[in-house]
């Protein structure tokens, strides 16, 4: 299984940034936790605080990967664009997210990248990767 990781903006800073709601673990971290979890998957990370670069990550994947996991960070809620990148490409995804992101502010409630991934997976921390992997090998079996 080879899959893209894509971190959007400010997950940089996890482990530092309100650690009360994202945890203390950095995204370093979660990376470890991936490859452990996945020893047999190729996985490929990519963090951006950048639209453009997110999307033009996911026009790569196209071609190299079998599927996507996305933690889009607050882009979830504000951009079509990566919306369009995911559909575009044709691959499954699953969207996950540190917090539950339905027992935030209103704002947060809405995901656009919801109805083109295979699901959404929120408010596991760091464990919300390994199921979104879990899930992906699930699915990515299931055609074969």
């Amino acid at each position: 299984m080879r899959v893209l990781i894509v971190n959007g903006p400010n997950l940089n800073l996890l482990g530092t940034r309100q650690p009360d709601v994202y945890g203390s673990e950095t995204l370093a971290d979660v990376e470890n936790l991936c490859r452990a979890h996945a020893p047999n998957a190729t996985l490929t990370f990519v963090q951006s605080n950048h639209e453009g670069a997110m999307i033009d990550a996911i026009h790569l994947a196209r071609s190299t990967q079998d599927g996507i996991i996305i933690n889009a960070g607050a882009y979830t809620h504000t951009s079509i664009a990566l919306r369009d990148a995911i559909s575009s490409v044709e691959l499954p995804c699953v969207e996950v997210h540190l917090s539950n992101i339905h027992a935030r502010e209103t704002f947060r409630h809405h995901s656009y990248l919801a109805p083109v991934s295979l699901g959404q997976i929120a408010g596991f921390g760091t464990q919300s990767y390994t199921l979104a992997l879990d899930a992906l090998q699930a699915h990515l079996d299931k055609l074969q």
